[in-house]
């Protein structure tokens, strides 16, 4: 009926799911947060009545209460990006795991906004914070707020923080061999940066794997393409298009993958007859396209996950020592890598 108000609906409280219980407000407070001893039947019909009554914790209350939560802050660079996507979810399923939640920000490739995020999540009093981060300024920021963070992927803080990571010098070196095998000796990297452990380690392992076979580097042969697949695309045009264009192109993460493959499907380069590509990073489009693409690949939710535990273990125990967890990373081999083109 049009005008007629709606009952007032009382939120039940943890009282009245105590009463109904049979328990003290002591024991029915333990027995749904978990913190603290209850007896397993105890516990199971303390929740039992809360499901009943409809009750549920607040957990705003309880985190200025106990001056935390049980949620965790999450900052990646980019969710467009598959293997920030992946990284995450890796992070949620395993947060769950946990009985955490998690307090997700993109960052959308702006690291500018870094910092304002990190302020947000500390108000929010997350127990803690795992981040692909950008700079030192948020390692600094959280150590004076007395919050832990997990750098993952990259890191900017070698002593005084837990990271969980892959050896990106080693496997650059490993794919970048492949092409030298292959007969390859100009060999192009497209990459983003080199500023970051990433790009400066990829970047490293390229020159390393040159300088093992006696190749001599060329910087012009070198190339950062940027943040996304239509900036690289524009590079690796460029690259392609040189008078002595290189024989095959190592594209240091899936962004960049893409956007040479894109310059090569453009300007009419057979892969791997003309040109041969490899990239770092998988991504579904990789094996979707014929040939598939090789590419290093790193299980990024794996490393989602193991960042979380990494989390969990340092909020448990603070004072134990900085770790930094290395995980593997496998080739897979697709197709797009073949002897350089016979010159005519």
């Amino acid at each position: 009926m049009s005008g007629e108000q709606r009952p007032t609906v009382t939120r039940p409280t943890i009282r009245e799911v105590a009463e109904a219980a049979g328990v003290s407000r002591s024991t029915a407070s333990r027995a749904l947060s978990g913190n603290g001893y209850a007896a397993p039947e105890v516990r199971e019909r303390v929740r039992a009545a809360a499901k009943d009554l409809g009750y549920v914790v607040d957990a705003m209350a309880r985190s200025l209460k106990q001056r935390t939560s049980r949620s965790v802050g999450v900052l990646v660079s980019d969710l467009r990006n598959v293997f920030y996507a992946e990284l995450a979810s890796g992070i949620g399923e395993e947060a769950r795991a946990h009985g955490r939640t998690l307090v997700l920000v993109d960052l959308r490739g702006e690291s500018s906004d870094e910092l304002e995020a990190a302020e947000t999540l500390v108000a929010s009093r997350v127990s803690g914070v795992i981040a692909t981060p950008v700079s030192a300024d948020l390692n600094q920021f959280l150590t004076r707020t007395g919050v832990p963070l997990i750098e993952v992927d990259r890191r900017f803080d070698l002593e005084g923080t837990d990271a969980v990571v892959v050896d990106n010098r080693a496997a650059a070196r490993d794919t970048t061999q492949r092409l030298l095998s292959a007969g390859h000796r100009r060999i192009a990297l497209v990459i983003d940066e080199t500023e970051w452990t990433t790009g400066m380690e990829r970047q490293r392992g390229y020159l390393d794997a040159l300088a093992a076979m006696k190749v001599r580097s060329d910087d012009s042969l070198i190339v950062k393409a940027g943040w996304d697949a239509a900036e690289a695309s524009a590079a690796a045009r460029r690259l392609l298009s040189m008078p002595n264009r290189p024989t095959a192109v190592f594209a240091a993460n899936n962004v960049l993958t893409e956007g040479t493959w894109r310059a090569c499907i453009e300007l009419g380069l057979r892969i791997p007859e003309d040109v041969s590509v490899v990239g770092f990073d998988d991504a579904p489009w990789m094996s979707m396209v014929r040939p598939g693409v090789s590419t290093r690949a790193q299980q990024a939710g794996v490393l989602g996950a193991m960042a979380m535990r990494a989390l969990m273990e340092r909020i448990e125990t603070p004072d134990a020592p900085v770790r930094t967890l290395v995980m593997p990373t496998r080739f897979v081999d697709r197709g797009s890598i073949a002897p350089p083109p016979v010159a005519t």
